[in-house]
């Protein structure tokens, strides 16, 4: 196991998921039901499918699509997003 990559993806998601809508649907489905346990599993095993899709779908890409073309089309995307979201159009 490469355990620079495994502490990068770790770092990365856990600052990007920090405050976002899956804390706040886990923070209402908690109070609502009162079962924290029950609420912790079924957000992480969403998460862990959510997760290897994404994983199996990028390991696919990659075999079809050179690395460097996706990462140009990641940071067009981004950039296209970012604009959208200043001119109020997203």
């Amino acid at each position: 196991m490469d355990w620079k990559i495994l502490i990068a993806t770790f770092t990365s998601i856990f600052l990007a998921e920090l405050g976002d809508k899956t804390q706040i649907a886990a923070i209402v489905m908690t109070s609502k039901t009162n079962k924290p346990l029950t609420v912790f599993i079924g957000s992480m095993i969403a998460f862990a499918v959510i997760t290897l899709i994404g994983v199996t779908f990028g390991a696919a890409l990659t075999k079809i699509v050179p690395i460097d073309y996706i990462k140009y089309l990641s940071a067009i995307a981004f950039i296209a997003i970012g604009i959208l979201i200043l001119t109020g159009k997203l």
